[in-house]
């Protein structure tokens, strides 16, 4: 059941903004902008029921807390920034990976993460 409030609009409009996985911190730092009362247990309850309502998905990262994005994205991967830890969208897809397959398995998905600094970071 979708719920419309201040809190949840704020943390769309983060999203939005940000158009990118966002941790839960991200998500406050952001949405506060908006929303300069918004605390941390707000934004996971409100994570949660939007992920519940089809509005969010969880993006997994090995070894990592899960962030999130708009759900409905076409199928991409992710790049993890080793400097400030920030994860972005990257669009496209490895070719070739159902030749990695053993023999006789069945491969059902993939999930794959590249690692390295982004532009900021490197500029910086």
């Amino acid at each position: 059941m979708e719920r419309n409030t201040r809190q949840r609009a704020a943390i769309r409009a983060a999203f939005q903004a940000a158009r990118r996985p966002l941790s839960p911190a991200e998500v406050l730092e952001i949405a506060q902008r908006d929303l300069h009362r918004l605390g941390i247990a707000t934004v996971y309850r409100n994570l949660k029921a939007m992920v519940e309502d089809g509005l969010l998905t969880a993006v997994e990262l090995p070894g990592e807390p899960d962030r999130y994005e708009m759900a409905g994205l076409a199928h991409h991967h992710h790049f993890r920034c080793r400097t400030c830890k920030r994860v972005f969208d990257v669009t496209g897809c490895v070719e070739g990976l159902k030749d990695l397959v053993p023999r006789r398995f069945r491969l059902e998905g993939h999930e794959l993460t590249l690692v390295g600094q982004c532009g900021d970071c490197r500029a910086a």
